[in-house]
């Protein structure tokens, strides 16, 4: 008897919101409560949170904001237990870290129709939903991202991740949180280079997306770099609105693909985090990266000398450092080893984006590592180090 293969085809639709508001634990602010109450109405949903330490240091009362927020709404929400983690890139390359959000998980009895509210920036979301996916086969996750590059960026997606094996997001998962709410109170006391750097994920998705926003941010460089609110506030939402459109829209939710433009000077940035042992914020590597490609994109006749000093006056103007760190010839070897590493990790073919215009994205799947290293001692000629 010849068995025939049984064939299997299914498609799962996945629906989220991000919110926007203003002291979300305020007694009086209904959003939180309310998100909880639409899941399930009928008993107390269990929350476990998980809290970024800098988050708790520059809001000592957050924890007992949360505790009284849930004992109002105890009819809604059963509040349980407060985990405090590090914050910063370093927390993803912590096995002890994972393992403690899993233990909160598992000792506190958090189900898949219970909740983890993660509070922090982008390192410690990732590196929660991670965890949250895993626990039980996923756990569901809401994000309180409180930096401007997780709330514009990072906190948006459907990805989760932790460092491995020296290499950035090595493990991770494809998962959906349940929700994201951005409370702009949280980026009031951001230091600046944190109130900046993530500025850099919404100048990467206007440069090959969108030139009327990348205007936007070149107009409002000084503000920007000048704490000031409103214009910020734009963009990280025009930023996250592009972010979950090219998520819904672009055909490749999950990556399974060679091509993703999300990642625009991302594979030099992810190689310099690592080779300053992560002293560089993310955002501040992706600044250097973006700077670094448009460079290459010039060199390669891709787009003008003029246009080329326009990006990078606009990242000049808004306080970014463009210098790269690396000055030896080795140096620059490693750095161009992140290219073949940065294909490793996408599978397939090399895809690197490029731009051919403002606002205007073009797939490359070469690189002329002669041609990128002058890119190299091009920008570090203009900018040099410090």
């Amino acid at each position: 008897m010849q068995l025939q293969p049984i064939k299997q085809s299914f498609k799962v639709q996945y629906d989220y919101q991000l919110y926007f508001t203003s002291g979300l634990f305020s007694l009086e602010n209904p959003l939180f409560e309310k998100l909880i109450a639409d899941y399930k109405d009928f008993e107390p949903v269990k929350l476990l949170f998980v809290i970024d330490d800098g988050v708790k240091n520059h809001h000592p009362a957050l924890i007992n904001q949360i505790s009284a927020y849930c004992e109002k709404h105890q009819q809604t929400i059963k509040y349980t237990s407060a985990l405090v983690l590090p914050g910063g890139e370093q927390v993803k390359n912590s096995d002890e870290a994972v393992e403690s959000v899993l233990k909160g998980v598992n000792d506190n009895k958090i189900c898949r129709h219970s909740f983890v509210v993660v509070i922090g920036g982008g390192a410690v979301i990732d590196m929660v939903g991670y965890a949250a996916a895993i626990a039980h086969r996923g756990v569901k996750l809401i994000r309180i991202p409180t930096t401007v590059l997780s709330q514009n960026d990072s906190a948006v997606g459907v990805k989760n991740s932790v460092n491995a094996f020296k290499k950035k997001n090595f493990l991770g998962t494809f998962a959906p949180p349940y929700a994201i709410i951005n409370d702009s109170n949280f980026l009031e006391t951001l230091e600046q280079r944190d109130w900046i750097s993530g500025i850099s994920e919404a100048i990467k998705v206007a440069l090959i997306k969108d030139k009327s926003f990348f205007e936007y941010i070149s107009d409002n460089a000084i503000k920007l770099k000048h704490r000031e609110m409103e214009p910020m506030q734009y963009v990280i939402y025009k930023c996250a609105e592009m972010h979950m459109q090219h998520i819904a829209q672009g055909g490749d939710p999950f990556e399974s693909g060679s091509s993703r433009p999300l990642d625009f000077g991302h594979w030099a940035a992810h190689k310099m985090e690592f080779m300053t042992n992560y002293e560089l914020r993310h955002g501040e590597a992706v600044a250097k990266g973006i700077a670094l490609d448009v460079t290459y994109a010039q060199l390669t006749g891709l787009i003008s000398e003029a246009d080329l000093q326009h990006i990078l006056d606009v990242m000049i103007s808004i306080g970014f450092d463009l210098a790269l760190p690396v000055e030896s010839s080795n140096e620059i070897q490693s750095l161009l080893d992140g290219i073949e590493e940065f294909r490793e990790h996408l599978g397939g073919q090399l895809t690197i984006t490029l731009i051919s215009d403002l606002g205007v994205k073009h797939d490359v799947h070469t690189i002329d590592m002669e041609l990128m290293a002058k890119a190299v001692l091009k920008l570090n000629h203009q900018f040099a180090l410090n």
